[in-house]
């Protein structure tokens, strides 16, 4: 049974960072590209950040140069340490596996930042 298990979410004020982690499970975590997403409240969910089964990265605008998204192999996790947060990044946030026709998501961990 695959299982994405995000944590690390909370409130934080404008300015203050937070690290999201995503434990999966039930997939063999080293060849899925992982990626975070998030969705805020009334807007389409929308891409944050990847990463490829290789390790390289890829950011959308809004967050290049704030975010950062790692992996960790041996403990099959992805994270996505979040710096310099403003309110606009307030959204539920959700992890993602991928390879070809294989697609899963995580139940979401909810961020908060307060101006």
């Amino acid at each position: 049974q695959v299982q994405l298990v995000e944590s690390g979410g909370g409130l934080v004020q404008t300015g203050g960072s937070l690290r999201l982690s995503c434990a999966a499970s039930g997939i063999i975590f080293s060849i899925n590209t992982m990626g975070w997403y998030r969705q805020a409240p009334g807007k389409q969910r929308e891409l944050v950040a990847l990463i490829s089964s290789r390790g390289s990265p890829n950011y959308a605008d809004s967050v290049k140069g704030r975010f950062t998204i790692s992996r960790d192999n041996a403990k099959n996790t992805v994270y996505l340490q979040m710096n310099s947060l403003k309110p606009e990044d307030t959204a539920v946030y959700y992890c993602n596996a991928n390879r070809n026709l294989f697609n899963a998501w995580g139940q979401g961990t909810q961020v908060t930042v307060s101006s």
